[in-house]
């Protein structure tokens, strides 16, 4: 039941994977960097459901995936810009909506290693296309853009994340102290 609300939330908000702007958009700037994941539901949910997920698993997670997904966002940014074709990227970001939010949102306790894998994979495919967007005379100050508003974004679901941990210790502490026996008999 729980799985089948999930699905329905994320169904609801989801949006078709629109990585790349209208054609009369301009990508060539630092500001456009920095904006560009903040236009598109597909780019909010992907990054934050990556901090997201961290803080709910917790540990090295909350550090770790954020920053394989940044260092292979790169990668795939640096692959396009050396030429690599890719015909499949969009459908790979269609997918890595709805893989990461139910990572994040059932949480899956998974090995660090399997965690940086699975974010890492879909990261290349968003580096990929967000390069495949840029204007060859200002990919650096677009590149540096993008990565910080990532950063941002995996920083709000990070900070999600650990409120949602902590007020789910408090509830279930209070919940634990309501019920609490005295040890006095009726």
């Amino acid at each position: 039941m729980r799985l089948r609300l999930y699905l329905a939330l994320i169904a609801l908000f989801a949006s078709p994977a629109s990585a790349h702007p209208d054609p009369v958009s301009h990508v060539h700037s630092f500001a456009d960097g920095m904006l560009h994941p903040l236009t598109g539901a597909d780019h909010v949910i992907v990054m934050a459901s990556v901090g997201l997920w961290g803080a709910m698993v917790g540990g090295r997670a909350i550090w770790a995936w954020p920053v394989a997904f940044m260092g292979l966002m790169l990668t795939g940014f640096a692959a396009a810009c050396l030429g690599l074709q890719i015909s499949f990227a969009e459908s790979v970001i269609s997918v890595s909506i709805v893989v990461l939010g139910l990572l994040a949102v059932l949480p899956v306790r998974a090995p660090l290693a399997l965690g940086v894998a699975i974010v890492g994979l879909f990261a290349f495919f968003h580096g990929y296309v967000h390069a495949t967007e840029a204007v060859a005379a200002s990919i650096i100050p677009y590149a540096v853009g993008f990565t910080l508003s990532t950063a941002g974004l995996h920083g709000a679901g990070i900070a999600l994340g650990l409120w949602l941990r902590h007020l789910a210790d408090r509830t279930i502490g209070r919940m634990g102290g309501a019920t609490g026996y005295d040890g006095a008999l009726p």
